[in-house]
């Protein structure tokens, strides 16, 4: 049990640390995340049923679970392969772009 707080103290810490910079840059975001939107498009949009849609998520939120993921605290064959080759000023752009971004941009009229 104490190994799983340690864990997650030491996630809680980056996190803050991350949260406490500069924000990310959503044009640097949106370059660095062409990879990301291969699944996670712009708007409501998804590659896949079970794809949550991040566009418009709080940027924090974004942050939280993209460290959550490199660090494996948060488990996804998929996002922990992707965000386990992010930095930390990667994470922050995306996470950036992807906040900035309206989930009802592009709605489906059927």
């Amino acid at each position: 049990m104490r190994f799983s707080k340690r864990i997650l103290f030491s996630i809680t810490c980056l996190i803050l640390s991350l949260n406490a910079g500069a924000n990310g840059d959503p044009v640097e975001g949106r370059e660095k995340a062409k990879v990301c939107l291969t699944c996670h498009r712009i708007g409501n949009i998804v590659n896949g049923a079970d794809t949550p849609i991040i566009s418009g998520q709080y940027e924090d939120y974004l942050i939280q679970a993209l460290i959550s993921y490199r660090t494996g605290a948060r488990s996804n064959p998929i996002m922990n392969g992707f965000a386990a080759n992010l930095s930390n000023e990667d994470i922050k752009d995306i996470a950036a772009f992807y906040s900035e971004l309206d989930s009802q941009l592009f709605t489906p009229t059927n």
